[in-house]
């Protein structure tokens, strides 16, 4: 149960900085290989956690939009209104907030800023981090049951590993493929 307590807080702590945390992904691999905690649990409480100190980090970041000298703020209420005026805009962000590289709390920072509806994106943020940390924290589950070395060894040898190295070698050349200045015109 301590565990279960420090995973939640530690989570929240860290994605309600505004800068410099470790990424979440890593406290819930640590927790993976250190705890007796179930991996489904750490995966769903290490998302809520996350979304909650997101949601928490726009929160009071939308409380400086009145320390913005005014024609800041004015920019800020123009790109709001940008992005929120068309529904296909609206999906987009929301698509950014699941899937983006982005650093998220800066994501969460320019949210609370603009004045975008917070709770959407942090929606969109939870369901996109199920997904990736399932990833991590299965690959932690696999080591701490198997050991390195047999991951390592099953990498160069099972037949899904290779037709996935090689669909993704051919989407690579893909790219070569596209005419991206004719797109980026459209």
């Amino acid at each position: 149960m301590n565990s279960l307590v420090y995973l939640i807080f530690i989570v929240f702590f860290f994605n309600l900085a505004p800068a410099f945390a470790p990424p979440t992904w890593t406290v819930l691999v640590f927790f993976t290989l250190n705890s007796n905690l179930h991996p489904w649990l750490i995966v769903i409480v290490g998302a809520i956690s996350a979304g909650v100190g997101r949601y928490s980090l726009a929160n009071l970041t939308s409380k400086f939009r009145n320390k913005i000298k005014p024609e800041a703020l004015s920019n800020l209420m123009s790109a709001q209104k940008l992005l929120e005026e068309k529904s296909g805009r609206r999906i987009a962000l929301l698509a950014f907030f699941v899937i983006s590289p982005l650093p998220s709390a800066q994501l969460f920072e320019a949210a609370g800023l603009i004045g975008a509806r917070i709770l959407p994106l942090t929606l969109a943020f939870f369901s996109g981090r199920l997904v990736t940390y399932s990833f991590y924290v299965a690959g932690a589950g696999q080591l701490k049951a198997r050991g390195i070395g047999e991951l390592i060894t099953e990498q160069f040898t099972s037949i899904w590993s290779i037709i996935f190295q090689i669909v993704m070698i051919g989407a690579v050349l893909l790219l070569t493929k596209i005419n991206w200045s004719r797109l980026l015109q459209r």
